[in-house]
């Protein structure tokens, strides 16, 4: 269920303006879940306090990075890299992904050996802004993934919708089951 406080018309988003971001937020959170039921190994996603939080895993993969203006290079992943994190963060109560978000997370073996903190970057994605990073984790298995999202420093529109995302969250993803490998 998803909060009503993007619904109140003010004087920064008429009714029709509302409407449109929700349904951006729709098609968003559609794209989400194809992500993490039908591409990624595994995924999860849960509601706290102003956010959705999804996560998906995948094997590591290789990106582009631009090394210079003007020119990308394909990087392949670490040696030691075996694992693909992507963090999902959209707003709850339109659904629209979060941008210029501080985003760490903590990847738990049932063993208790930990890998992280660590901060999970913006990726450019063709079907699905996230957050993501390759990591090394001890090998395929159940973890409790744990996700920390600072509050973000932009500035907010609207004194009727623009107070939220004003507190630190934490979510803990448990059994998280974990596929090793790279593509």
């Amino acid at each position: 269920m998803t909060d009503d406080r993007s619904e109140v018309p003010s004087d920064e988003a008429d009714q029709n303006q509302i409407n449109m971001a929700k349904a951006e937020g729709a098609a968003y959170q559609r794209s989400l879940m194809y992500m993490v039921e039908e591409v990624a190994d595994n995924g999860a996603k849960q509601e706290k306090g102003d956010y959705i939080i999804g996560i998906a895993q995948e094997r590591a993969e290789g990106m582009y990075q631009l090394t210079e203006p003007g020119k990308l290079e394909w990087m392949e992943p670490a040696e030691d890299d075996n694992c693909h994190l992507e963090v999902s963060v959209s707003d709850i109560g339109d659904q629209r992904f979060i941008p210029q978000l501080t985003v760490r997370a903590t990847i738990i073996a049932e063993s208790g050996e930990q890998v992280g903190p660590f901060e999970v970057p913006f990726l450019w994605h063709p079907g699905l802004y996230h957050y993501g990073k390759d990591i090394k984790v001890p090998g395929d298995g159940k973890y409790t993934v744990r996700v920390e999202i600072d509050p973000p420093t932009f500035m907010r529109h609207d004194e009727i919708n623009g107070k939220r995302f004003a507190e630190k969250v934490t979510v803990e993803f448990p059994d998280f089951e974990i596929t090793t490998g790279k593509e």
